[in-house]
């Protein structure tokens, strides 16, 4: 990975492509998932639609792991040159109000990439999941640690509030299944997704802005495009349904400008209202 890291973008481009069409030929299990998430998502698309739609997921998330070479063992600043940033006054204007900033990202396939490429432009934290592997968990942490200010565990609300006590921007991510603890089923895509309810804890106990970010490969030549957005309007709302549903339509409307790059390989929908609801992952 270090030495395809040294690579023109544009090589690491074309082998990330090979990458993702090996993994959706082999990885037979992640397929499905993506399968069955892009029908439920997108049943306005065709057949042979929603097929093309997970062939490109492959091959923008086989992009994105090589990708995290660049993040990992390359200084992000060389390709501010080709990153383009909107809507930074947003981020400026809620940082402003002096009690933090909670970064709504999501499960993108630049999520390291485009992590690396926003701390060229603000100051940030990150919360993090650890890696199932020890030494890979070991390489991602410390690099991590280069790009941001602190990475904070993913179960590290102490950390988390005394970094938006001293008025840091914290990276937060609620758009995967966490399970059944502390959620409610709110709509992502027209699908009832169990979603967490820690966002409006969070806003409500630090007084914080929650500002939604994203990031994407542009299509139009090798670059990257990062989008700040205003800060949700009246979050938290005392209704935990209402807000989750507010950060849902927030991160569909992102993933709509760029369906293939995002993390479809996710069970995203695992978790059903009802526990004997087998699901929609069961193999038939």
């Amino acid at each position: 990975m270090w030495c395809v890291s040294r690579l023109p973008i544009r090589v690491q481009w074309w082998l990330g492509k090979l990458a993702g069409l090996l993994a959706l030929r082999l990885a037979g299990s992640r397929r499905h998932i993506a399968q069955v998430n892009i029908r439920l998502c997108f049943p306005e698309l065709t057949a042979a639609q929603q097929s093309a739609l997970v062939r490109n997921a492959f091959i923008a998330n086989g992009i994105g792991l090589l990708e995290l070479g660049i993040a990992w063992f390359r200084d992000p600043a060389k390709l501010t040159g080709i990153t383009r940033v909107h809507g930074l006054e947003h981020f400026e204007e809620a940082l402003a109000h002096g009690k933090g900033v909670l970064l709504l990202g999501g499960h993108y396939s630049t999520l390291d990439l485009g992590g690396s490429l926003v701390t060229e432009f603000i100051e940030a934290d990150v919360m993090q999941r650890d890696h199932n592997n020890p030494l890979m968990n070991a390489v991602m942490t410390r690099a991590r640690e280069r790009r941001y200010g602190t990475v904070l565990g993913a179960r590290d609300l102490r950390g988390l509030f005394r970094s938006l006590k001293k008025n840091r921007a914290v990276w937060y991510a609620t758009d995967q299944d966490y399970g059944r603890k502390d959620i409610v089923f709110a709509p992502f895509f027209g699908i009832p997704a169990g979603t967490i309810t820690a966002t409006s804890r969070i806003a409500e106990r630090s007084g914080c802005k929650v500002v939604p970010f994203s990031h994407f490969r542009r299509d139009d030549g090798p670059g990257y495009d990062i989008y700040f957005h205003p800060a949700l309007e009246n979050f938290p709302s005392g209704d935990d349904l209402q807000d989750a549903t507010l950060i849902n339509q927030t991160i569909e409307r992102e993933v709509r400008r760029a369906p293939d790059q995002y993390l479809w390989m996710h069970r995203r929908f695992k978790t059903r209202p009802d526990e004997n609801d087998p699901g929609f992952y069961k193999r038939r």
